[in-house]
This record gives structure tokens, C-alpha cells and sequence, in this order.
């Protein structure tokens, strides 16, 4: 792996695949993400949902515009996962003073198993630094994205809502707690 803190961009080695990249997303990325993040979303919940919802939401929060004001947001850090040149995985943190929200987490589902998500996550964690609390929100009826990040630590706290279109749903809020030395490597453990 390669590391630089500036530009959060880290290299990895998969055995599979080719060389992966994490970069931090520039304002020229918009319309890349904004294409990728809309077809990721509606891929991984579309089925589950009604297709207005999806477009109210799809159309509120993808835009090219809106994702270029997020990547030039400094209190926003998107990252990109590449391979090949080609976006495959993206996750976005808010990051406040003494906390880090994984806003957005997306793998492209002919990623999933690969290795991915996982590179992504130990990238989100070193982004956050010192914060003492990382927090994110899941979708309750998304097992297998709850069941990924247990296996990093995090525990449901509470849930808050979440509005798809004009469908009021609900979120698991989940929390890794970083104040104690070992709680950032708990990942490792398994």
C-alpha cells in the first residue's frame, strides 16, 4: 500500500484484479461520480423500493452540481476507488470536530467479495485521524452492509429516519467509539 495523507490516495495490490487506487475526489470527478453513485443506488435498492421514491431521491441527491459542491465542501472528504481508470467504489465522510460520519459507503455490486469494501472502510478509518467517535447510518432492511460493519466494530446505537421520495423509512445509526487505544484495530481481529 501506498500512503500520502494529503492527497489520500493509497495503491493496492489485489490478487485478482489489478492495480486499485483510493483518491481524494476533485471538482473534475463530479459528473463520474454522480453517474456511478445513481446507478450504484439504484442497483442495490431499487428492487426493494418503488421507482418514484427512487428517482425523487436519485435526482435530489446525485446531480453533477450537487456532487460538486460536496467534493468542494472542506468539511466533506469523498473518496474514489479506481481500477483501471474506471470508478468502482466511493465512500464520502462528513467530518466535524471531534466526530466523522461515513456518510456515504458504495461498491459497485460486481465488486462485492473482493476485497473492496474492506480497503475502503481501512481507508475511511485512517481519514478519520483522531476523531473520537465514527459514526454512519444503515438502511435496517440491508443485512449484509450491517453485518459488514459489525465485523469492524461498529454497534447499533439508535436509528434515525430516512426519507426515500415521499417513503419514510428507517436507519440503524451505528458507532465505532475510537477513544480507547485498541478500539481502531478491532477490525484486525478476525
Amino acid at each position: 500500500m501506498i500512503w500520502n495523507p494529503r492527497g489520500l490516495i493509497a495503491l493496492w495490490r489485489f490478487h485478482e484484479v489489478n492495480d486499485v487506487i483510493i483518491r481524494r475526489a476533485m471538482s473534475s470527478d463530479a459528473s463520474t461520480l454522480a453517474d456511478f453513485a445513481a446507478r450504484v443506488f439504484i442497483v442495490t435498492f431499487g428492487p426493494d423500493n418503488r421507482a418514484e421514491d427512487m428517482d425523487a431521491y436519485v435526482t435530489k441527491t446525485y446531480g453533477v452540481e450537487q456532487q460538486r459542491r460536496e467534493i468542494e465542501d472542506p468539511r466533506i472528504v469523498t473518496l474514489l476507488v479506481e481500477e483501471g481508470g474506471r470508478l468502482i467504489a466511493f465512500a464520502q465522510l462528513r467530518v466535524a470536530p471531534e466526530e466523522v460520519e461515513i456518510a456515504r459507503f458504495y461498491v459497485d455490486p460486481q465488486w462485492h467479495g473482493r476485497g473492496v469494501a474492506k480497503t475502503l472502510m481501512d481507508t475511511c478509518l485512517k481519514a478519520a485521524g483522531n476523531a473520537n467517535r465514527i459514526w454512519l447510518a444503515v438502511w435496517e432492511k440491508n443485512p449484509r452492509a450491517i453485518a459488514f460493519y459489525e465485523k469492524y466494530g461498529f454497534r447499533v446505537t439508535g436509528s434515525q429516519v430516512f426519507v426515500l421520495g415521499s417513503d419514510v423509512q428507517t436507519d440503524r445509526v451505528m458507532e465505532l467509539q475510537m477513544t480507547m487505544p485498541s478500539a481502531r484495530d478491532t477490525h484486525r481481529a478476525g
